[in-house]
């Protein structure tokens, strides 16, 4: 019996280990992200009296905008921005990406919040930004390159902007009031948590 069930058992173990087929490629998640084209102009509300520049200090990249795929210059974002690093594996980030949403909200016209999703799949990051109601534009740079460029390694980051185009970078998590101090000590925008 037992030699019966060897050139079965043989054949099934042999099925297992060739390539499987190719499957059905999954349904893409559309990406809950808002378009990057406003990024380089200041936001609407900022304000009038103040000259809001290019920012030079930012590392000379142009990632692709998740939505539309259209390269954004880092160095021609205008401010007052609020950048925030991140990815759909990363715990800390997982916390903190619903609190930059709620500033997303509640600084709309008067402040660019950009996220820059970093080391991701795009199907990961799209998911992950629907699930959590997450909108604001975002870049994606699946090959860390602002990470390393700001001399990090770990996630999450947020780097500040202000209307000058000087940037301040904040390398760990933050929650809604620490992010709002930091909002107003760097970029000078008041926004409620």
């Amino acid at each position: 019996m037992r030699r019966a069930l060897i050139p079965p058992v043989m054949l099934l173990l042999a099925a297992c280990s060739a390539s499987p087929p190719a499957a059905d490629p999954l349904p893409e998640t559309p990406p809950p992200f808002d378009d990057c084209a406003a990024l380089t102009a200041p936001p609407p509300s900022a304000a009038p009296a103040t000259v809001t520049a290019a920012s030079p200090e930012l590392p000379d990249l142009s990632l692709p905008c998740f939505t539309g795929d259209q390269k954004v210059a880092l160095t021609g974002l205008r401010g007052p921005a609020v950048i925030n690093l991140w990815a759909s594996w990363c715990g800390p980030c997982r916390e903190e990406l619903p609190v930059v949403q709620r500033l997303a909200e509640n600084a709309e016209g008067r402040l660019h919040v950009i996220g820059v999703d970093v080391g991701d799949s795009r199907e990961a990051a799209a998911s992950f930004g629907v699930a959590r109601g997450v909108t604001f534009p975002t870049l994606y740079d699946p090959d860390r390159k602002l990470l390393a460029a700001l001399g990090t390694v770990t996630l999450p980051v947020t780097v500040f902007v202000d209307t000058a185009g000087r940037k301040y970078v904040h390398p760990l998590p933050v929650d809604a009031w620490e992010l709002s101090a930091l909002v107003r000590t760097h970029t000078g925008v008041s926004v409620t948590p």
